[in-house]
């Protein structure tokens, strides 16, 4: 009795179906990944307008309290800290206690009076420098 040995495959991918999926990856990868990014940026865009929102609703109680905006040198500190100077200051005004940074990590900027209204409140982009486009655009109160 003669034993047939039967052809089992080896188990395992070639390489030339490794290379076809590496490829199919790396295209997805390039098309997709710079959609993904543009959308994180603007996410930090929407992040700074959020905020500088916020600290302007905040300026608004302390107008209500003291009777004035903080001004140009008390800056926004003064949302969290009591003033020497602001009779009535009720708070802190911020919910966290400090004032924020904007999403790159850069001080807001504050100005009473502003050159755009009572208060001007902005972030200067990803840049941090005046102007720009895409992300480097300067984000403020008077785009709400």
């Amino acid at each position: 009795m003669n034993q047939v040995k039967s052809y089992r495959p080896a188990k395992g991918f070639t390489l030339v179906e490794l290379l076809v999926v590496l490829a199919i990856l790396g295209l997805l990868a390039g098309l997709v990944g710079p959609r993904v990014l543009g959308q994180l940026g603007g996410a930090k865009s929407k992040t700074a307008a959020v905020q500088i929102t916020d600290l302007e609703q905040a300026a608004e109680l302390f107008k209500l309290d003291v009777g004035r905006f903080p001004t140009t040198d008390e800056g926004l500190n003064a949302l969290a800290a009591k003033p020497a100077t602001a009779n009535g200051w009720n708070g802190p005004y911020l919910k966290k206690g400090g004032v924020p940074k904007d999403p790159w990590g850069n001080a807001y900027h504050y100005e009473a009076p502003g050159k755009r209204g009572d208060i001007d409140i902005y972030s200067l982009g990803a840049d941090g420098a005046p102007g720009g486009e895409g992300e480097n655009v300067d984000v403020g109160n008077w785009e709400s």
